[in-house]
């Protein structure tokens, strides 16, 4: 009886220890993340409309999302965008959307037609596959300012992860064996003990290891719209930037005067009250008596600096 104690209480501590390893990795989402400094690659550039094309995803990308055996690694990108008819645009990102595969993931709209301030966010999860072919589309659909792209190799942590895994179910099935060898109430409740917390590892690797398979095999693309009035020159010589300059700048000014002419319509009411003041305030102005001019005083002649002498005054008439 004492032999069986032992060796059961030796397969627990056995058990523990497979427990240690299987969790020594832990993340509020999983923790794949935290094994390794994932390797990054990120590319830059301006593209004009219809010209976006992929220059980090491989054209294989698809396969090597579902081989075992190739790197895992996760592409994302960002684009900016904008366009004189933000409907259009709008509705031939969404035909994007559905004719790749892809999947709105977020999306956000601000600004009112009447303005013509209108932008939008969006982020789509594209399958890696079709990822070239969308970039393509979003190109196609308006004026692309720039557009950023990410590759973020998880191998190693996807890896570390199926190892785990492995463990976890071989500490379960020895578990399991062992409680089927129990043979009093504190064994059996020690073991399911044991149990519980390999059960709850497994699942918790098991989703991370099904979150990488989606990250990998989905890329994460996010597009911000803007409804512009005049489109961005991209790729154009100084001559002709000069002349968009000056385009833009008399619609500026037609645009300015027509705000001022909206502006002074919706103030029509308080234009005309004004008037109507102004009116009243010269009638009554007019109607006040005007004051009566005072006489001068008469002004007496100054005196004489010396002395009159007799004889030198108006002699008087006779």
């Amino acid at each position: 009886m004492k032999k069986r104690i032992v060796r059961i209480t030796a397969a627990l501590c056995a058990a523990a220890l497979l427990a240690g390893c299987g969790g020594s990795i832990s993340s509020k989402d999983g923790g794949y993340y935290t094994t390794e400094a994932a390797a990054q690659e990120s590319y830059n550039y301006d593209s004009a409309a219809g010209s976006v094309d992929s220059g980090l995803v491989p054209e294989n990308a698809a396969e090597a999302a579902t081989d075992e055996t190739a790197q895992k690694i996760i592409y994302n990108a960002s684009l900016s965008m904008e366009s004189t008819d933000f409907d259009t645009t709008r509705e031939a990102l969404m035909t994007a959307v559905e004719a790749n595969g892809a999947w709105l993931e977020s999306t956000s709209l601000y600004g009112t037609e009447k303005d013509h301030d209108r932008t939008a966010d969006y982020t789509v999860r594209v399958p890696v596959g079709s990822y070239r072919a969308f970039l393509a589309a979003v190109g196609d659909a308006g004026s692309v300012l720039n557009i950023s792209e990410s590759a973020e190799n998880i191998t190693s942590s996807y890896i570390d992860v199926q190892a785990r895994l492995s463990a976890l179910e071989t500490q379960r099935d020895r578990l399991n064996a062992l409680a089927d060898q129990a043979e009093t109430t504190a064994d059996l409740l020690e073991i399911e003990s044991q149990l519980s917390d390999v059960q709850y590892q497994l699942e918790n690797y098991t989703r991370q290891l099904r979150s990488m398979d989606q990250q990998v095999s989905y890329s994460t693309v996010d597009i911000y719209l803007r409804e512009v009035a005049t489109l961005t020159p991209t790729g154009v010589t100084f001559g002709e930037r000069i002349a968009d300059a000056f385009g833009g700048g008399w619609d500026a000014f037609v645009g300015f005067l027509q705000g001022l002419v909206i502006a002074l319509v919706y103030l029509w009411p308080v234009l005309l009250i004004a008037v109507a003041v102004v009116f009243i305030l010269r009638k009554v102005w007019k109607k006040r008596p005007k004051k009566e001019k005072l006489p001068k005083p008469a002004q007496t002649p100054p005196p004489a600096e010396y002395p009159v002498k007799p004889g030198d005054g108006p002699k008087p008439k006779y």
